[in-house]
């Protein structure tokens, strides 16, 4: 399984990912949404992990790009420090699967991971 993982805080992408690495899964990780989007023009992911602040892109525009423009079901999660509940309800208008609040559980990262692929690792 292919996670792409798009998170401007290194040590919080890099222990995810690393975490995610751990219980099998291949983790591309990018810090800027521009770089995250262009690799999901090309590749094909089973899983879409995007912080909503970032670089480049928002995860808002990944996961708006993802669901109207290539017209993908590829599930999204949507990992913020942001508290505000609109921005929670915003995130599933525009087709996010799951919203994460920081600081992020790798425990219930992997159980909603599982639940949204239909996977046990």
């Amino acid at each position: 399984m292919r996670i792409i993982l798009a998170e401007d805080n290194d040590i919080l992408r890099k222990s995810l990912s690393f975490f995610l690495e751990s219980k099998g899964f291949t983790v591309d990780q990018f810090s800027d949404g521009k770089d995250a989007l262009d690799a999901i023009e090309i590749n094909n992911y089973d899983l879409i992990l995007t912080d909503i602040n970032m670089p480049g892109r928002s995860g808002m525009e990944i996961t708006q790009y993802v669901r109207q423009s290539i017209n993908s079901e590829t599930p999204i999660i949507i990992l913020t420090s942001s508290g505000v509940e609109q921005t929670e309800l915003d995130s599933f208008d525009i087709g996010a699967n799951e919203f994460i609040a920081k600081p992020v559980s790798p425990a219930v990262l992997l159980v909603r991971i599982n639940k949204l692929l239909k996977t046990r690792f």
